[in-house]
């Protein structure tokens, strides 16, 4: 099972630097986890035969809204008038589905509320003549931004689901090390870029994350690897 945990996904590369030094990411496969799973139990089974000390436990948003049963089929999402009508108006970026669906803005709705996303979308719409972008998800907040939808490069059944930002990642991350005695970066990566949502330490620097996970070692379709240990090396 732990076949692919300690060599990198195809196409990424094994080793990044960040100030001077190496840094090794090393993959963990798991099973598909669903809203039964706990994240400590998880990470227990899958990283611990392998964690050596220095470590660092990066961890994907995805694998720890799912825990917290943050995953909703699509059959189960009713988009109500205003998702349907706003979803008109959403960019669609070619990186992703973001908000850009009725399933997807109806939840994005229902985290931020309806009179909340009214004022991001009028401010949203002022200011795009200007080219200005993103400034929808930056002011809605809530976590919006970390909104994954339905898609065919996901793991199944989670083709069919949208999935919310995780809850407390600071606090998850913190449970975790705690548990397992090593740094943890809760982290939203892929095409369009990288966000830190939780980290066990304020210690641990932000660029250092960004650096490390530029490439998303841990993939964006169906590696199966919502886990990665980063390790300094020689």
């Amino acid at each position: 099972m732990l076949v692919n945990a300690l060599r990198p996904n195809k196409g990424k590369e094994l080793v990044v630097e960040f100030l001077g030094k190496r840094y090794a990411r090393f993959p963990v496969y798991t099973h598909v986890v669903n809203k039964q799973d706990n994240i400590v139990d998880i990470c227990q089974k899958y990283l611990r035969p392998h964690l050596q000390v220095g470590d660092f436990i990066f961890i994907s948003e995805k694998i720890i809204a799912i825990t917290q049963g943050r995953a909703y089929s699509i059959d189960e999402i009713k988009p109500s008038w205003l998702a349907n009508l706003l979803v008109k108006f959403v960019y669609k970026s070619p990186y992703g589905i973001g908000l850009g669906s009725p399933w997807t803005m109806e939840l994005a709705i229902r985290e931020a509320g309806p009179l909340r996303i009214l004022v991001v979308a009028f401010i949203s719409a002022l200011t795009k003549p200007l080219g200005i972008r993103g400034l929808f998800y930056l002011v809605a907040g809530h976590n919006i931004n970390s909104i994954d939808g339905a898609c065919d490069t996901n793991v199944p059944p989670y083709n069919c689901h949208v999935i919310l930002g995780p809850l407390d990642a600071n606090k998850v991350a913190k449970k975790i090390k705690k548990e397992l005695g090593h740094d943890v970066v809760i982290i939203d990566a892929n095409d369009l870029g990288v966000k830190v949502l939780g980290k066990s330490s304020v210690k641990i620097q932000d660029k250092f994350c960004y650096t490390v996970f530029k490439d998303n070692p841990m993939g964006q379709s169906r590696e199966q690897t919502p886990l990665c240990i980063v390790r300094e090396v020689g």
